[in-house]
Parts: C-alpha cells; sequence; structure tokens
C-alpha cells in the first residue's frame, strides 16, 4: 500500500484508482478504501501532494458510487446466497443490517459506512427490502462525505505529527483507521446482541 500511493502520488491517475478503490469497496468488502484515503492524507500533510480537497471529493463520489451499486445488486438478487456473504459473521452482518433498517434506518447507514462488511450488508438489505430509494440516496451522500472527511482527518493527523517520517506517519494512520474501524464494529455488533433488540427483531417479524 505505501509504495502504491507513492508511486502514484504524483500523478492524476492517483485520483481514478482512488475512485476504482471507494467504488469497489462499496459492494465488495475486502478492497480496503479507507486505508487509501488515510495513505493519502498523510501524505498530503507530510509532503503537500497530492491535494487534499480532490481526494476528499474524489474518495466521497466513489463511496457513494459503491454505495448505489450495491443498492442495485439487492435489488436483484438473493443476498443471502452471495459468496461474499457465506460465513456466519457475514451471516450476522445481514441479520443486524435487517433489524437496523427496520429501527433507525438513517442513522445505520450512516454508521455502516464506516465498517467495510457492514456497509456492504447494509446497503444491499436496503435494496432487498426495498428500502425507499429517494431517502436511501440523500442519506448515502452524506454519509460518503463524511467517512471521506473522517478518513482524510485520520492521515492528517498522522502525517502532521510525524511530518519528517512520511512513510511512518502513512504507517500509523492506516492502522489507526483500521483500529478505529474494528472498533466501530465491536460497539455496534454489542448493540445489536443486547437482549433488547432481539425482542425488537421478534416483535418486528410478528
Amino acid at each position: 500500500m505505501q509504495e502504491w500511493a507513492l508511486a502514484l502520488v504524483g500523478s492524476p491517475w492517483v485520483f481514478a484508482a482512488l475512485y476504482a478503490f471507494a467504488t469497489v469497496d462499496g459492494f465488495f468488502p475486502p478492497i480496503p478504501s479507507e486505508t487509501v484515503v488515510i495513505a493519502l492524507a498523510s501524505l498530503w500533510a507530510s509532503r503537500g501532494s497530492p491535494p487534499l480537497l480532490p481526494v476528499i471529493l474524489v474518495a466521497a463520489l466513489g463511496a457513494f458510487t459503491g454505495d448505489q451499486i450495491a443498492y442495485t445488486i439487492g435489488t436483484r438478487v438473493k443476498v443471502r446466497s452471495l459468496r461474499i456473504f457465506a460465513r456466519p459473521k457475514a451471516q450476522q452482518a445481514l441479520d443486524w443490517a435487517e433489524r437496523s433498517l427496520a429501527t433507525r434506518g438513517a442513522s445505520f447507514i450512516i454508521a455502516a459506512r464506516y465498517i467495510p462488511v457492514g456497509r456492504v450488508a447494509v446497503n444491499m438489505t436496503a435494496g432487498a427490502l426495498r428500502y425507499r430509494r429517494r431517502r436511501f440516496v440523500g442519506i448515502t451522500a452524506l454519509a460518503a462525505v463524511t467517512w471521506a472527511t473522517y478518513s482524510s482527518l485520520i492521515g492528517i493527523a498522522s502525517g502532521v505529527v510525524l511530518k519528517n517520517h512520511p512513510m511512518i506517519g502513512l504507517v500509523v494512520g492506516v492502522v489507526g483507521g483500521l483500529v478505529i474501524g474494528a472498533l466501530v464494529d465491536w460497539v455496534l455488533s454489542a448493540w445489536a446482541r443486547r437482549p433488547g433488540a432481539s425482542r425488537s427483531r421478534s416483535g418486528a417479524a410478528g
């Protein structure tokens, strides 16, 4: 990742690559686009390149595009049968997505953007459940902008603190982003496992 960022940082192709990463990440969890955003923001803080505003805007646009693709996939396929959701943890993420959309749709669509598997599960489930498309578009637009800004701030912080060591700053920023994402995932998973959550789901099913 470090070599990739440094190789493209002086080229306009860096934005095409960033858009592609952020888009694919919206419907294919193994692509961790926040690490790319954090890496580029960290390099901007330590080296002044690539320009920060385009990084945020392109990342947000890619994230928004990927979320819309995930929603569309959800309207056309059986989400639970997809290979990316074959593991038990992924199936639990879909259960969580269904509960979340039934109770607090807007807040959980935004929160899920910060969790690689969570955002795909929620957005595909939104499509499968025919969550209102116009509302979904507005919510995911807001989520994409806040996510891109948040990821960039993490990168900036690591780049400023370790300005004389850009490679170390890049690594620290990426690791920090992964840790925070895992923490958010853990908090939301714990919330979904609480006794009240299972009762609300039973009530919704009835």
